[in-house]
């Protein structure tokens, strides 16, 4: 029996690679959802608000599965109790490196996942994110890089930006902007289990071959 279709509401490479790197082949369908829509929100409140219009815009199209789950995500930094997406431009990404450096701030990772028969279950997991004191040189080239200006807060862990997070208090998987633990108890809640996700890993291609 093969694994339990899903599909990512989610552009995120890093999501994806996630969701790979756990065992899980998923279908991506960009929600096409405008984020700058959303306003007047707490940010983790904000983030889960995201993730579940995300789910129901690709729930809603024709071209997806009747037996596939949904999974639509968002990210977002909070600041001084600012809510804080993807940087417009060069500028405000190095403005906003200037603030949070030598600094913590709290990613918020919303989630909302359909199942088949229409049932939504939606949560968000928050993480607290050390930055390390980067000077302005640093600044210049991590932003000269433009991968500050693709994701939520203007940093990632798990790229160029990975050196300068000193630490990590929660799940780290969350703040690449999906966090598989969250995930594994949505699925609960819908009466599935993390194992039914997982691409059955190719055989070898000579069973009877000596291990090296």
């Amino acid at each position: 029996m093969g694994a339990q279709p899903l599909v990512l509401a989610s552009a995120s490479p890093a999501r994806l690679a996630t969701l790979r790197a756990a065992g899980v082949e998923p279908t991506v369908i960009v929600s096409g959802v405008d984020e700058e829509q959303v306003t007047g929100l707490a940010p983790a409140d904000l983030a889960l608000e995201l993730a579940r219009m995300k789910c129901a815009a690709v729930v809603a199209r024709d071209d997806v599965a009747d037996d596939a789950l949904v999974l639509g995500c968002d990210s977002v930094l909070e600041l001084d109790g600012e809510a804080y997406g993807k940087p417009v431009d060069a500028a405000e990404a190095t403005a906003r490196w200037q603030v949070m450096r030598g600094r913590s701030g709290v990613l918020h990772s919303g989630h909302s996942l359909r199942a088949p028969d229409g049932r939504v279950v939606s949560r968000t997991a928050s993480t607290v994110v050390h930055f390390a004191e980067v000077d302005d040189d640093e600044i210049a080239d991590y932003v000269a890089t433009g991968e500050p200006l693709h994701v939520a807060g203007a940093f990632t862990v798990d790229g160029y930006g990975g050196a300068f997070v000193t630490g990590v208090e929660g799940d780290h998987h969350a703040v690449v902007g999906l966090s598989l633990p969250l995930l594994r108890e949505l699925l609960r809640e819908l009466g599935l289990r993390w194992p039914d996700l997982w691409t059955p890993p190719p055989g070898p291609s000579d069973p009877g071959a000596p291990a090296s």
